[in-house]
């Protein structure tokens, strides 16, 4: 089971928070904190495994606090303003929800704390940076199986049946596959599919021009069906 406490200066935020908390079976909820800096304290005298954390607070910001923790317990950015979703996806969030937030997106970002704080467990890992288990996948091509690394994947190309996949360690690479299969191995706080044929790396992308995307001068168009996803996605 894991311990968590949730911190946000709005009331209803909290009371929400703490009756989705009482769904799950697997959570704890140790405290809910209206500031930051009330959490320090709940940190220093209590085992936490997981923080429900707002960003926009007075006196100190989420992303601040987070920065300040030289241990970091897993943590979920709960927020009402989405232009922070890179910044704190940089910082290793397990998850960025957006205010409304439906439950079944909330559960969804708990079972993927749950299995990082399982792998945590098992190998006992000091540092959220070393827990994911999803920091890489392989791909087949030709005859010989790729490992790439999420981080380095710029974006995946869609020809009929094949991916063509780019990125900044190998020359672009076609595999045998569909964009079903590829979208289940990856993390969607780092890749989102913006077209029927492209799916795209958040980290990776310099700039979005009306309808497209430009990734290292490359034009990726944006879908209609997809564009207010992904314009929710950047803060947009």
């Amino acid at each position: 089971m894991m311990k968590c406490i949730i911190i946000d200066d709005e009331p209803l935020a909290l009371e929400l928070l703490e009756d989705f908390v009482s769904k799950v079976p697997n959570l704890k909820l140790v405290s809910c904190c209206s500031n930051a800096i009330e959490a320090v304290s709940i940190l220093q005298n209590n085992k936490i495994d997981l923080i429900f954390l707002d960003i926009e607070m007075p006196d100190f910001s989420g992303i601040e606090f987070i920065k300040s923790l030289e241990a970091k317990p897993l943590f979920i950015f709960t927020t009402a303003y989405s232009h922070y979703a890179i910044e704190g996806f940089n910082l290793n969030a397990v998850d960025y929800l957006v205010k409304p937030i439906p439950f079944h997106r909330f559960l969804k970002a708990v079972n993927r704390a749950q299995e990082l704080y399982s792998l945590k467990k098992e190998e006992n890992l000091p540092s959220i940076k070393t827990l994911s288990p999803l920091n890489f996948i392989f791909v087949k091509s030709d005859y010989e199986n790729i490992k790439l690394n999420f981080d380095d994947i710029k974006y995946f190309e869609g020809l009929k049946d094949y991916i063509k996949i780019f990125s900044t360690s190998h020359k672009p690479i076609l595999t045998l596959s569909n964009f079903k299969k590829i979208e289940e191995k990856l993390p969607d706080d780092i890749f989102i599919r913006v077209h029927r044929s492209y799916i795209v790396s958040l980290k990776h992308i310099n700039s979005v021009q009306r309808n497209r995307i430009l990734i290292d001068g490359v034009r990726i168009p944006i879908g209609q069906n997809y564009k207010d996803e992904f314009i929710k996605k950047i803060g947009g």
